[in-house]
This record gives structure tokens, C-alpha cells and sequence, in this order.
């Protein structure tokens, strides 16, 4: 009898196979096109394990028609439903390939969640026609827990999790597909314009919160107020004292202070210490680790999980998809810093840990009934760079969970100043504890203080009186947002960084900051005036509960998806009554921004406006001048991926606008558009910039004859402008 497996990706199925056969029995075969499944024997059984890559299989329309809302929706094969799935099918070839072999014994070993119970069951379904199989459940890819995992695999699928997950997939497409049909149908209705607008369960709302934020900081008014501070000599040390008030709202009381503090000695009135012990810090789940790895290494989320689930699927780390603040004892603490102090790096460190009478971690109050926290499995091996920063993070992350408190002294100096209270304030570590274990990412500041007494006169050296502003609330950053919207119950820990990915694809975030651009204002702006359900935190809130409540058993998957559709017919329905209405304003909004992102400055040569210009028969871009028809032919190659947006700046050395581009999973970066400019001198060979100078004499030539003036495109030729003229005519 042959037991197949089914595995979540190539990766993982190549670990279970070597982790599972007996020695001398696996061998590893594949198809024409290289994609590889394994034969082994185990238990005098022979195994095959077969590897998805993620959901073979998605939601698609099944019915015709651009119609909302849509419930008539089926699962189809990935590569059918998208050209940009169509790598998927050489790997969907060799799964249903093996059924034939198929025989009574069948295991799904994909991630143990809902997005892995999901990829499996419809594997079983749809390829292997049937509805059960065994599952494995594992938390590492380490061959000692693959074995434990395979000998004690529960006999069914977890069918709370397949039925949440389902759940999770219909909602989502039912909701994206009918909210974006509706948005892109009132421009066309409005314009007679055809613009893809998107929208969804989860990406509404998240948007919707951003854009309060963001209101609130484009409302801010700074107000002003000063601030005082003189600086004292105490022994060879200069230090600087703060006046008592931290901000002072009058500038007469300013002055006032200032002149009576204005004298030669500072006499010290009052001396306090307090000593503070500081926990460790909680062991990682998805969202804490996602923020971190953007804090320090500036990874956008959808890059740090990539880079995560590299090192998971390598056996060096947990899964990373977790909500959990927890590290259960039979992860064997002691077994993985015994493989951790074979590392160099960390030898010394886990030594010291190994060296405790007994281990035992801090943990914070969530929990995940899947998976433990993330941790290191002590086991070493080579990786990139990028591996190798997250790696480090997470290691001494673990590590300082098993640590001792710090302890810490805050010192606070009160000065008498003529007659004026001013404070000075002291921080130096006692014991490191925890943060000698974390390294690098437990960076305390340190300001240490002379020995001072009570009644000790010190010279004032010099008095300033500062002039500030009070500053808008911070904007969020990529790792700050991920908090937020679990703290609001937005999206899911595998979710996430996903949807905050497509905001920024779609253009309604820009930034290292984030920054909501005007289309994204518009847009939630437009929603919450006419259809207030689409960017609800409450209701998306709602449904996340009720998948919640379907993989405890509480709810079924038909009730849950009744209530959405009801939900969706009422909003389908007040739309339609004002889709003319939003039409138009979600058709000035594009406008608005597609103007504001194709202005990039003034033209060096002529003083005309540059705009950005794309030839769409091959998706180069450029910037040319609107004073083509006068005769400037100025014109520049731009990158060809990426939301270009304008700094309102100039190159000091070229004099060229300079501009900002956001590229997917990327950080955001800065050039001048000149490609002539000093500032270039390493980033083109001469071969290149030969050639990217023909293409932009090229484009130019034609850019402004054959733009149309509808809608902006570019074309190659007159006869292609003509046929795309006379489409807006129909």
C-alpha cells in the first residue's frame, strides 16, 4: 500500500521525505519540467511526498457577467484563473499525476493552520476525490519533530480550521470582487472611463484608519512654546539641566524666567534615586517579530515574512505565523541552546544560560492553539545576509526571554538657579540582566552623574531659552501599523502584512512613514459619506470572530456566509442608488492624483512642466516637457517599476527635479532625473547610458503627439491613438 503526503511547498516536502525514510530508501524523482517528488520506505510501507506551491486551487466567478455583488463562485485550478499563476501548474501536474497511486492511507503535512488545512483539503477534493486524510501537526521543520509529528498524526483533518479557513476565502473574494466591481462600474457609469479601483473586507477599513490618522495630522496646528536650559560644570563634566516646567506657553513668562535665571551658580537642592527593575521582554509572535525586523533592519512586513518563512522552511526557526507569547517546556529549552553554543556568535551566551539552576522564560498573555511563539531551533547552517539579520534578531530574542530582570538607577538632581527649579537627570545600568542576552537590540541610553551632594554650588556656564513647536501625532511606520490593527482586530496574524502590501500596490500608501496619498483620502473619504459598511472596523471585527467561532466549533460556515451575503445585497443596493454620485467624485479623485503623480517640475531647459510619460506597447517610462511643440526636446528615462511620486526638490548638482519611488517589497528611494548627473557616476555604464539617451530622445519625439487627452496613455502610433479614441466614444 502506498501512503501519499502532501506537502504545503518544494521545500518542506524535500525535508519531510529526508527526515521520514529509512536509510538507504529515498529516492527522489521528477517530472519534464524538474518539479520533484520523493519515494521512500517507512514502517515497511512505501511513501510518495508531493509538493503544492501555497493554493493550487482559488475562487473564481463561475457564472459571466460584471455584475454585483457575486456569489456564484467555484474553485479552479490557480493556473487557470491567473496568468500570473501559471508556474503553479507543473507542480499541479505532478500532484494529480500521483493519483493513480493514491491508496487508503493519505497524510497532509502543509503548515498547521487555516491557509495550510485549506491548501490540503482542496488538494484531497479535488485531485484525490476525497474528503479525510490524516494530518500532521509540527511547529519546527527539525528532523526529531517530523518523525514525532508523523508517528502521532491525528487520524483526521482538523475540521475547524479547514472550515475556517474556507470561510475566511469566500468572505474575502465575495467582498473584494463585488466592492472593486462596484467602484470600477460607477467611474465608467460617471466617465465612461474604464479604472480598476479597489477595495476589500479588510483592506476598507485598514485604509479607513489610516486616513483618520492621517486627517488628524494634516489638521494639527502647531502651537508655540519655549523651553529653558542651562548648562552646569561639575567637576571636568558639562551637563545640561532642564527648567522644571517642560514647556512654558508664554513668551513674557519665558523672558521672565530667563532673567532670574540668569546667574553665575547653580546650588543643588534636592538629590532622589530610584531603582527600577525591568522585565524581560515576551518571546516573538508574527506581529511583534514583523514590527521588529522593520524597526531595525527597515524590511517592509511582506519582505520579513518572506524572510521568515525562508528560515522555517530551512529548519532554523519555529513556525512564524503565530499569535502565541508563549514557549511550552517541551520545545526543549535546553536541547536548543546546546545547538545555539555551538555557534560561535552565540556560545558564550547560551552558556550562560545553560549555566542556570533552572530555565524558565517570560512570556506575555496570548496564546495560539496551533503554534508556540517563535524561537530557534539551535540548529546552524549557512544563509544569506538578509536570513542571517532576522536570524540573529530572533535568537537573541529567545535568549533574553530566560533572563534574569535588569536593574537599572534613575538619578533626578533638583537645582536651585536663581531662585528657578531646574532638573537634571542621571540613567546608569547596575546589572544588566536580560539586556546583556539581547545585545545590540536592548541599546539603553547611559547618563552617568558625578558624585554630587545636597547644598554643592556648581558654575553656570551658559543659559538658553529654546523656541519650539508643539509636532503632529508620529505617522505610523510599517512595523507600528501591524500592532495597530491587531489591537483594532484587523486582518489576521497571516494576513497582515499582506493587505498593507496592496494598499501600497494600489497606490493609497506611500512612504517609510505612512503617508496616504490622495487617492486614499478620496477614497475613504467617498465611502464613509455614501456607504459607511465598506470601511466598518466593527463589522470586518465582527466576521474575524465568527471565523474564530467556526474553527472552535461554535458556528457553522453556511450561517456566516448567509449573513455576509445579506450583508452585501444591502450594500450593493445603496450603491447602485448613488453610483452616479460616486462616479463622479472617485473619478476626480484619479484625476486629481494621476495629475499630481505625473508633474514632477519644471523643465531645466525651457522652464516648461515635466511629466511622466509611459509607452505603453512596451511599459518604458519617461519624463518629457510640455514645451515639446515649442521645440524643447528635454527628455529623461525613468525607473520602470514603482509608484513615482514628486519631492517638490531640486539636485543641488543637476538642477533636475528630484523624485521618490516606491517599489513593492522595497524600501522607497531618491534620485534626480537626470541620468547625466555626477550623483549617477556608479549607477549606469557608458554602453547604458547610451542607450537609455536614444530611448529618450525616442519617446519624446512622439510623446506629446500621440497622448490621448482623454485619459493620458501613450501611444506608438497614430493609428493605435485613433482605435483607442474611439473606444471612449462607445
Amino acid at each position: 500500500m502506498t501512503v501519499i503526503m502532501i506537502a504545503e511547498k518544494p521545500n518542506a516536502a524535500s525535508a519531510i521525505a529526508e527526515a521520514l525514510a529509512d536509510k538507504g530508501t529515498l529516492k527522489t524523482n521528477s517530472n519534464e519540467e524538474g518539479v520533484k517528488y520523493y519515494e521512500f520506505m517507512k514502517n515497511n510501507k512505501k511513501h510518495i511526498v508531493v509538493a503544492a506551491v501555497g493554493h493550487l486551487f482559488t475562487l473564481k466567478q463561475s457564472g459571466k457577467g460584471w455584475e454585483y455583488p457575486v456569489f456564484d463562485v467555484e474553485w479552479i485550478p490557480s493556473f487557470k484563473a491567473s496568468h500570473t499563476a501559471a508556474f503553479s501548474k507543473k507542480y499541479f501536474d505532478v500532484v494529480q499525476s500521483i493519483t493513480a497511486k493514491a491508496g487508503d492511507d493519505c497524510i497532509v503535512c502543509c503548515d498547521y493552520d487555516e491557509e495550510g488545512s485549506v491548501i490540503g483539503y482542496n488538494i484531497l477534493r479535488f485531485l484525490y476525490n476525497r474528503t479525510d486524510a490524516k494530518r500532521m501537526k509540527f511547529s519546527t521543520m527539525t528532523k526529531e519533530e517530523l518523525l514525532d509529528s508523523y508517528e502521532n498524526a491525528m487520524k483526521h483533518l482538523d475540521a475547524g480550521q479547514v472550515e475556517a479557513g474556507l470561510t475566511r476565502h469566500y468572505l474575502d473574494y465575495m467582498w473584494g470582487i463585488s466592492l472593486t466591481r462596484a467602484l470600477t462600474l460607477a467611474i465608467k457609469s460617471a466617465a465612461k472611463r474604464f479604472r480598476i479601483l479597489s477595495t476589500g473586507r479588510v483592506q476598507g477599513p485598514v485604509l479607513h484608519m489610516l486616513a483618520k490618522h492621517e486627517k488628524k495630522i494634516k489638521a494639527f496646528r502647531p502651537k508655540p512654546f519655549w523651553q529653558i536650559e542651562i548648562e552646569i560644570k561639575a567637576g571636568k563634566q558639562l551637563l545640561k539641566a532642564a527648567y522644571c516646567k517642560d514647556k512654558i506657553w508664554s513668551k513674557d513668562e519665558a523672558d521672565k524666567i530667563l532673567k532670574k535665571a540668569d546667574v553665575k551658580e547653580a546650588i543643588i537642592k534636592n538629590l532622589t534615586k530610584k531603582i527600577i527593575s525591568q522585565s524581560p521582554p515576551k518571546p516573538y509572535n508574527t506581529t511583534s517579530l514583523l514590527a521588529d525586523i522593520y524597526r531595525y533592519f527597515g524590511y517592509s512586513p511582506q519582505q520579513g515574512m518572506y524572510i521568515a518563512e525562508a528560515l522555517y522552511q530551512d529548519g532554523l526557526i519555529s513556525y512564524p505565523r503565530t499569535s502565541s507569547e508563549k514557549l511550552p517546556p517541551d520545545i526543549n529549552y535546553k536541547k536548543i541552546l546546546t545547538g545555539l553554543s555551538k555557534h560561535e556568535k552565540y556560545s558564550k551566551l547560551s552558556a550562560l544560560l545553560l549555566s542556570k539552576a533552572g530555565l524558565k522564560p517570560a512570556e506575555g498573555s496570548k496564546t495560539d492553539s496551533a503554534h508556540p511563539a517563535i524561537y530557534p531551533t539551535g540548529v546552524i547552517k549557512k544563509i544569506g545576509d538578509k536570513q542571517q539579520k532576522v536570524y540573529d534578531l530572533i535568537v537573541h530574542r529567545f535568549l533574553a526571554v530566560f533572563g534574569d530582570p535588569a536593574k537599572r538607577e534613575s538619578q533626578k538632581i533638583t537645582l536651585s538657579v536663581g531662585d528657578e527649579l531646574f532638573f537634571l537627570s542621571g540613567k546608569r545600568t547596575l546589572e544588566p540582566g536580560w539586556t546583556e542576552l539581547y545585545g545590540r537590540y536592548a541599546a539603553r541610553d547611559e547618563v552617568l552623574l558625578p558624585d554630587i551632594k545636597v547644598s554643592d554650588k556648581l558654575p553656570v556656564k551658559k543659559i538658553d531659552q529654546l523656541a519650539k513647536e508643539t509636532t503632529p501625532p508620529p505617522r505610523f511606520s510599517q512595523g507600528s501599523v501591524l500592532k495597530e490593527m491587531e489591537s483594532q482586530g484587523l486582518g489576521t496574524k497571516a494576513t497582515r502584512s499582506q493587505i498593507l502590501q496592496i494598499l501600497y500596490n494600489r497606490g493609497y500608501l506611500i512612504g517609510k512613514s505612512i503617508e496616504v496619498t490622495e487617492l486614499g483620502m478620496q477614497l475613504s473619504d467617498i465611502l464613509e459619506a455614501n456607504i459607511p459598511d465598506v470601511i466598518s472596523e466593527k463589522l470586518t471585527r465582527h466576521f474575524e470572530e465568527e471565523c474564530d467561532a467556526i474553527e472552535s466549533g461554535k458556528l457553522k460556515r453556511e450561517q456566516v456566509i448567509d449573513e455576509a451575503k445579506q450583508r452585501l445585497i444591502k450594500i450593493s443596493n445603496a450603491f447602485r442608488k448613488k453610483e452616479l454620485k460616486i462616479g463622479k467624485e472617485l473619478t476626480e479623485a484619479v484625476i486629481a492624483t494621476q495629475d499630481k503623480q505625473n508633474i514632477l517640475g519644471t523643465c531645466p531647459k525651457c522652464g516648461g512642466t515635466l511629466k511622466v510619460h509611459k509607452l505603453w506597447r512596451t511599459g518604458k517610462r519617461f519624463v518629457g516637457c510640455s514645451g515639446y511643440k515649442k521645440g524643447c526636446r528635454y527628455g529623461m528615462p525613468l525607473p520602470r517599476e514603482g509608484v513615482i511620486m514628486s519631492t517638490e526638490k531640486v539636485c543641488d548638482q543637476c538642477k533636475t527635479p528630484i523624485i521618490q519611488v516606491y517599489r513593492q517589497g522595497a524600501r522607497p528611494f531618491r534620485m534626480c532625473i537626470d541620468i547625466n548627473c555626477p550623483t549617477k557616476k556608479d549607477w549606469l555604464d557608458k554602453n547604458k547610458l547610451k542607450k537609455a539617451k536614444a530611448e529618450s530622445r525616442a519617446a519624446t519625439r512622439i510623446a506629446e503627439q500621440l497622448t490621448c487627452d482623454i485619459c493620458k496613455k501613450t501611444f506608438t502610433s497614430k493609428r493605435a491613438l485613433t482605435l483607442h479614441k474611439k473606444t471612449h466614444q462607445k
